[in-house]
């Protein structure tokens, strides 16, 4: 485990998928990270990476190849390495290798970097096209914040607010976890959802035209609670696993196969093409108060 602190946060990520754990307030000694329950979620910050969500049979296709690859992708699952650490920042790397190209026929340096600054904790995603071909991927965040946040609150105290006032839909998952043709209505020029168990019924919340450039998880009973700002990010989930006493915001640079996709990694929507020698990155940058 590694640690990162400045005089209001202490924050700590593991190696194992370079995954965030903990964000502490030293103010208010408040965790807001989500613990982890394997009873209903073991997972507390999972990296999505080379694609964001599952893909139409579990497969895609490139150069006429056809390439199996799981839910989210695989960087979750593998150690990263430190690149850099300071007291305020830390980068993991991940390069690919034999086991990447068997379902990922590509070379890449996958980086993410941590860096605090007040009482915000900015993640950063570096992705590096190191081969002689574009490099086609996604890459999102699924951090799970824990609600209620505060002793003495309950998850239907807590609500979450958009920047912005909002009238759009959400696009709903089929059984397969695919991203369906129509949406559904969900803001009618409102920037507020009042936080239910029974929201996420039927899975997480999928949006594609949001104006909104952060959410926030905030409570009726005190001023604790958190922003997390995404402008760089085009897509967006929220999701909880069932009964579970957390809310995952997820901005993605990516999204799930469609119903009527056809497997060609080119294709697909959100992809990202990245030349060689080219470098993208996007940051989300999480405050807490």
């Amino acid at each position: 485990m590694f640690e990162i602190s400045n005089e209001t946060l202490t924050v700590q990520i593991s190696a194992a998928g370079a995954e965030l754990q903990s964000i502490i307030n030293k103010n208010n000694s408040l965790e807001y990270m989500w613990s982890g329950d394997p009873a209903f979620w073991g997972k507390k910050s999972p990296v999505l990476f080379p694609i964001v969500g599952g893909l139409k049979n579990g497969s895609y296709q490139h150069q006429g190849i056809t390439y199996q690859l799981g839910r989210h992708g695989f960087a979750r699952e593998r150690e990263f390495t430190v690149h850099s650490h300071s007291t305020e920042s830390i980068r993991f790397s991940l390069v690919s290798d034999e086991t990447t190209k068997e379902v990922y026929p590509f070379d890449f340096v996958f980086s993410i970097e941590y860096s605090l600054s007040d009482n915000k904790l900015t993640v950063k995603y570096i992705v590096e096209n190191i081969g002689r071909e574009n490099l086609l991927f996604s890459v999102g965040a699924h951090p799970a914040f824990k609600v209620p946040l505060v002793d003495g609150t309950n998850y239907e105290d807590y609500h979450l607010i958009f920047s912005d006032k909002e009238t759009v839909g959400i696009y709903p998952l089929s059984p397969d976890g695919l991203i369906e043709k129509n949406t559904e209505p969900l803001l009618n020029n409102s920037n507020s959802i009042p936080l239910t168990k029974a929201l996420f019924a039927k899975d997480a919340l999928v949006f594609k035209e949001l104006r909104s450039d952060y959410i926030g998880i905030l409570n009726h009973k005190n001023t604790h609670g958190l922003k997390l700002h995404y402008s760089e990010f085009p897509f967006m989930g929220i999701w909880a696993a069932k009964n579970a006493d957390f809310v995952c915001i997820e901005p993605w640079c990516g999204i799930a196969d469609s119903v009527d996709t056809t497997g060609e990694l080119a294709a697909k929507e959100g992809i990202n093409k990245l030349a060689p020698k080219d470098i993208f990155e996007r940051a989300w940058t999480v405050e807490v108060f």
